[in-house]
């Protein structure tokens, strides 16, 4: 009778990913309500909104970063192509582009990137970290070039403030149903969630991440599944250069700086494990609602920049030794 009533719950806490997601919710919860009691500001409808509104960004990279890690590979140039999205996007649009084509230019960009990427880690069996480096430059290399070595003017200067407007407030300070589009766009690309949990393209992507040899024998395409994976971090990757060049109504060089770091931590903050074949979107969900948190209350009490990160990094470690314990089998054992 007991077993019976346990099985739903077993049958949740057996999902691959799940326990991470569970713990990186609990852990944001907890961190919601201590820096509520610190400061009730944090509490505030404007400040939720704009919580919601950052976490997003965070959010998209880490699950274009999620998407690369569960098959046991990272995207270090996924941070370079938010820059170049932002650059080219930005540099068309002060040269009086049309919105849309320059969008157009800029994901066919970051999308080149991504097929890059693909082919030299699944084809080529580059190590990820060598072939996605020098990507980064690449990819860093068209942002500081494609405007001369400078930020760009206003986009407005080009496009003129009507649709400069619509533009900004399309990615960043326009609201539908009171809430930020910004965040939406993100709930939108929730399509990722479930074509990593429900489709076939998934299931191989988990079975690369678990062993690459036996995925192959099983007859997964490698190198199509692969690159498959660092689309979805260009495609996301352009989108976040989208929403920065929509913020700041013009593109910066340094744009996305750092940021192929923050999606690794959002991925394994929330369960995503580095060394491939587990995690859930989900958990990235609130890997980076965990991040976005932490940084909004550490700044509403005054934290220095420097404890920010100091937190986060430990943050970080911490769920990464978690993740090789519980991989070890060691976790929960008694000792004889």
């Amino acid at each position: 009778m007991n077993q019976t009533k346990q099985n739903p719950l077993k049958k949740i806490l057996a999902i691959r990913g799940m326990g991470g997601a569970l713990t990186a919710f609990a852990g944001l919860i907890i961190i919601y309500i201590v820096f509520g009691i610190i400061n009730p500001t944090v509490y505030s409808g404007q400040n939720i909104m704009n919580l919601l509104r950052s976490m997003s960004k965070y959010l998209l990279i880490g699950i274009g970063q999620s998407y690369v890690l569960i098959t046991g590979n990272i995207d270090l140039s996924i941070g370079s192509m938010v820059g170049m999205s932002a650059m080219i996007s930005a540099t068309m649009m002060a040269g009086g582009v049309s919105p849309f084509i320059a969008i157009l230019v800029a994901l066919l960009s970051c999308l080149a990137i991504g097929v890059m990427n693909g082919f030299m880690v699944g084809k080529f069996k580059l190590p990820p970290f060598i072939a996605t480096l020098g990507t980064m430059f690449v990819a860093r290399g068209v942002a500081y070039m494609v405007n001369g070595n400078r930020n760009t003017e206003a986009i407005s200067s080009g496009i003129g403030k009507e649709a400069a407007d619509g533009f900004q407030n399309f990615f960043y300070y326009g609201k539908t149903l009171g809430v930020y589009n910004t965040f939406w766009i993100a709930m939108v690309l929730a399509v990722f969630f479930f074509l990593l949990s429900k489709t076939r393209t998934g299931r191989h992507i988990y079975a690369i991440g678990s062993n690459v040899e036996a995925a192959k024998l099983s007859g997964v395409n490698v190198v199509a599944t692969t690159t498959k994976t660092y689309l979805v971090s260009a495609f996301c990757a352009c989108v976040v250069g989208l929403i920065l060049c929509g913020q700041a109504n013009m593109g910066n060089m340094e744009a996305g700086n750092m940021y192929e770091m923050y999606g690794v931590a959002a991925g394994v903050i929330g369960g995503i494990s580095p060394l491939g074949g587990t995690g859930l979107l989900l958990g990235t969900f609130a890997g980076a609602a965990v991040w976005q948190t932490l940084e909004n209350g550490l700044n509403m009490i005054g934290a220095q920049v420097g404890i920010q990160r100091l937190v986060i990094g430990i943050i970080v470690v911490f769920s990464v030794l978690l993740d090789v314990v519980v991989r070890s089998g060691n976790f929960g054992k008694k000792s004889s």
